[in-house]
């Protein structure tokens, strides 16, 4: 593919700032859309098992908006079928709005030759048939999700439904207890958006549109990364996306970005927040060094001997910069930071901020602070806090 000449040239201050404004971080979100306006904006919030201040779904519009309630934060993606969930960055909560340009993944996962797990013969139907017969259920309803406690040895009946999720015949209508609730997708769906009329380019040329515009500038990599497409997908829409190329100080590759971006300078208040690791500002390792100079790693997964930062380390922004990590634990009502990592005492009034805001969202009324990397602003941090929490 041929890059076409750039329109604009961008600093790297510009770029960074254009994309915090593009997540919501920078100038005011418009709280009156609310949570469901943030994925709307975001057009994909990641899902994630682990809970350690709350699930990474409600951390993210937490992160833009403060303390909105928890029930409403479910609310808001669950009630009215505004949302569903399918495969995107990862498994995601998706404006329902975006149901049809989806189809293209759909077709693949029907077309696909190979599966990890064998679907037993009359399973599939069977659980569809339950399904229209008794309304949503969970993958336990319909007859057990695991044959045996190793978590990748699913049923029959796990198999076949999320076979049929995957081919969009059903969807989650909702996380109940951290499990899918499965229904038909022509009772879940609204029968205007109840489609696979759209073919492969005009998803792809829609999702690469919706990436652009979420990133507010990205290189190739990235806005491919957005939806988990592949490169020469990007490739073969990126010219009719709407987006527009650019240049961008120090990041050494062509970028694309949404011209609405571009007309008005990015101005307004900074957010200071904890953030989720799975939160769209830095789920990409790559283009959160790119951006913020910041490396990141979720170390959940990393044992823990090796860790360096924490089980759950979320790092703190402020300003408009990565200035520091906490990893954080709950216990009863107050909250454990158990390890902080922080950017030099310029650092500590930010992540006392973030902290003391985290810990009156939880419903904790004290926090501790455990492990500083740097012993002495262990004091000013704690002090600060005290200050703060009154």
């Amino acid at each position: 593919m041929t890059t076409p000449r750039p329109i604009a040239d961008l600093s790297a201050d510009e770029a960074r700032r254009i994309a915090l404004r593009a997540q919501g971080f920078l100038g005011a979100p418009d709280r009156r859309s609310g949570v469901r306006g943030i994925l709307r904006h975001l057009g994909a919030i990641q899902l994630d098992t682990i809970s350690v201040l709350a699930r990474s779904h409600e951390l993210v519009p937490y992160a833009r908006l403060g303390a909105v309630g928890r029930k409403t934060v479910e609310d808001a993606y669950w009630q009215d079928t505004h949302s569903f969930e399918y495969w995107s960055h990862a498994a995601c909560i998706l404006p329902i709005e975006e149901w049809p340009h989806f189809a293209f993944r759909r077709r693949a996962y029907r077309n696909r030759p190979h599966w990890n797990h064998e679907l037993p013969d009359g399973t599939y139907d069977q659980v569809i048939k339950q399904i229209r017969s008794e309304g949503p259920l969970t993958a336990t309803e319909l007859g057990g999700a695991k044959r045996t406690s190793d978590w990748w040895d699913w049923s029959g009946s796990k198999v076949a439904v999320e076979r049929a999720l995957m081919y969009g015949e059903v969807v989650c209508v909702e996380r109940r207890g951290w499990k899918r609730l499965y229904d038909l997708a022509e009772r879940a769906v609204p029968e205007e958006l109840l489609h696979d009329e759209l073919d492969d380019t005009e998803c792809l040329r829609r999702l690469v549109r919706l990436a652009g515009r979420s990133l507010g500038v990205g290189t190739r990599a990235d806005i491919a990364d957005y939806h988990r497409l592949k490169g020469e997908q990007v490739d073969a829409v990126i010219a009719e996306s709407g987006l527009v190329p650019v240049s961008v100080e120090g990041w050494g590759k062509p970028a694309w970005a949404d011209p609405a971006a571009l007309e008005t300078p990015p101005r307004g208040r900074h957010r200071t927040t904890l953030l989720s690791p799975f939160d769209s500002l830095i789920w990409e390792r790559a283009r959160t060094e790119r951006i913020f100079g910041f490396t990141h790693r979720l170390e959940a997964y990393v044992p823990k001997q090796k860790r360096v930062y924490g089980y759950f380390a979320m790092p703190v922004l402020a300003g408009g910069r990565l200035v520091g990590r906490v990893d954080p634990a709950r216990e009863g009502r107050t909250l454990v930071a158990k390890q902080v990592t922080l950017d030099g005492p310029k650092a500590v009034p930010a992540v006392a901020q973030a902290l003391a805001e985290a810990a009156t969202w939880v419903d904790c009324t004290t926090v501790r602070v455990e492990r500083v990397d740097t012993p002495d602003l262990r004091e000013p941090l704690t002090k600060e806090l005290a200050r703060l929490l009154g």
